[in-house]
């Protein structure tokens, strides 16, 4: 019989004689893999009984298998063994060696793109999961679970899935794949944010940008100083009217992590092959620590932890040399507790009205013989005095300094990494002067914004309707108009962000997150000649059955 051989994602299946009982697996998933060869006259059948196959001397191995294990039983109902080493198993997990190298030669190191890499075959001999690294077979275990056919309500178990016969290929794009959660403004306990890393790696994301400190509350317990989280972390009420008018709730609102809660975090989050990014807002946005430390404000306060959404004047005094002497307690147990090479020190709306009146800035200012040149203010520049302090002082804990847009304003230190949230200027400029940029535009990435167009068809959220699903979709992180090629290999990878002021419970958190992550998803993972708005849509609905499993919010209309 002659072998017809499909090359997807362009082309859509319709596969026949589908049942309850007995269906067949679709490769058309999101994010799409960059290659995907189909044979579809020939499948292998998966039915209860099988096994899965694995290296039982690697534990994380083991762990994915285990992981795979669980995700088909999630969507079909189907029990697989899992049998280390079965060479006859249906389904096996390997890893492989990358490269080849001389005798006395090592092999060159992998790229952080080639580490995600994976292979899956599916032929007559069962289905093959294959990469150089345990977490390429973790995005490969991924990839099979978006392709498999999902129970729906009250459905108890297939009878078996169909496989067809497949060679994929594929590995991301960009090694920096984000996704930020605004815990200060609302906070969302430690099983809620399990269920946002589920969905982060179900989308292929890597980076978890953890956002805890603010105006409205601080969230991380620093041991040195106890009463930070347990005073700063509570505001007396919650504004609750639109906008700033003055309605407030009236009832005290609180919470912050222990170091146990992060770690905890930290370790489900690299079982699942993503890196937390710990976010200290600082020198500004910084309310929350200032009403436990008055004496680190320029005015001496008193600072209560505000109650509703703005930009406080009020935020760390730059010419006080307690200011630096905290930052370093507190970014010192923040490295403590986050493995991260990666810690955000914000750095973004810091309002200098304190500093041009204050005697200590003013002072600092003189001894560090700071004058306006033209492009940057005095200010400015004590600001970017600031933030290489930082960067000195993480460096000498191994880890690079990512700041948003506004440490541009003084002059970038050595070694910033610039997050680029108002629009892509900044990102431009950045990777213009050789530095690291990761890509994260409020108007393609902020997805506290509605999706909608209708407002009644949605919760009360931020701002206006600028960011749908088609939008997101629509964003090129590279800029190939802007930078060079040498330039363009600057841009890290792109993150979409998650403020809460709005977005009080967790339901209303997965709803602005889904499916606009599907979407997002693609910018991070797929080349920009793969990807076609109208067949992402097309190929939604089988990831939103799957979201209904798994017990996802989301939003049920995609513009």
């Amino acid at each position: 019989m002659k072998r017809l051989v499909f090359v997807i994602p362009l082309l859509f299946f319709v596969w026949a004689n589908q049942s309850v009982h007995a269906q067949q697996a679709d490769y058309r998933i999101i994010p799409q893999p960059k290659e995907v060869t189909v044979d579809s006259l020939h499948a292998f059948t998966v039915h209860e009984g099988m096994s899965i196959a694995y290296d039982e001397a690697q534990a994380d191995v083991a762990r994915n298998a285990s992981f795979l294990q669980q995700w088909i039983e999630q969507a079909t109902g189907l029990r697989l063994e899992l049998r280390p080493s079965d060479k006859r198993a249906a389904i096996r997990m390997q890893l492989i060696r990358k490269g080849t190298a001389k005798k006395g030669q090592a092999l060159v190191a992998l790229t952080d793109q080639e580490k995600e890499a994976y292979s899956i075959t599916v032929d007559k001999k069962g289905i093959t999961l294959q990469a150089a690294t345990a977490e390429g077979l973790f995005r490969a275990g991924q990839t099979l679970r978006k392709s498999l056919p999902v129970l729906k309500a009250g459905e108890t178990a297939l009878s078996r899935v169909d496989f067809p016969f497949v060679q994929i290929v594929d590995q991301p794009r960009f090694a920096y794949r984000g996704v930020l959660l605004d815990c200060a403004r609302h906070f969302f306990d430690v099983t809620t944010i399990k269920q946002f890393l589920d969905a982060m790696a179900l989308h292929g994301c890597n980076q978890f940008h953890w956002h805890l400190t603010d105006d409205q509350g601080w969230r991380f317990e620093v041991k040195a100083l106890p009463e930070l989280a347990k005073q700063g972390s509570v505001r007396e009420q919650t504004v609750i009217g639109p906008g700033n008018m003055g309605i407030y709730d009236g009832v005290p609102y609180g919470g912050y992590y222990t170091q146990d809660d992060c770690r905890e975090v930290v370790r489900y989050a690299a079982e699942r092959y993503i890196n937390v990014v710990p976010e200290i807002d600082l020198p500004g946005h910084m309310q929350g620590a200032l009403h436990v430390f008055p004496q680190l404000g320029c005015t001496g306060g008193p600072y209560p932890v505000l109650t509703y959404w703005t930009i406080s004047r009020d935020v760390l005094c730059g010419g006080n040399p307690e200011t630096i002497r905290f930052l370093h307690t507190v970014l010192g147990e923040l490295c403590d507790v986050f493995p991260s090479k990666y810690i955000h020190i914000g750095g973004d709306e810091c309002p200098k009205d304190r500093w041009r009146k204050c005697e200590k800035c003013q002072a600092k200012i003189r001894e560090l013989g700071l004058v306006d040149d033209g492009k940057h203010s005095p200010e400015d520049q004590l600001q970017t005095y600031i933030n290489n302090q930082m960067e000195e002082f993480l460096s000498s804990r191994g880890r690079d300094l990512i700041g948003w847009n506004e440490i541009l304003d003084g002059g970038l230190t050595e070694r910033s990494i610039v997050m680029s949230w108002k629009g892509v200027k900044g990102g431009v400029e950045a990777a213009r002067q050789h530095h690291r940029v990761i890509m994260s535009p409020n108007v393609y990435a902020y997805i506290d914004h509605p999706q909608l167009k209708d407002v009644a068809k949605q919760p009360r959220t931020t701002g206006s309707y600028i960011v749908s699903c088609s939008k997101m979709y629509s964003f090129e992180p590279v800029m190939p108009d802007e930078l060079t090629e040498e330039e363009q290999q600057y841009i890290l990878g792109v993150q979409t962000n998650l403020w809460t002021e709005h977005v009080a419970y967790p339901e209303h958190a997965f709803y602005q997150l889904l499916p606009r992550l599907g979407a997002m998803s693609e910018v991070q993972w797929c080349r920009p000649d793969q990807k076609d708005f109208e067949d992402f849509r097309a190929r939604l609905p089988r990831l939103c059955k799957l979201y209904e499993r798994l017990g996802y919010k989301y939003c049920r209309q995609v513009e």
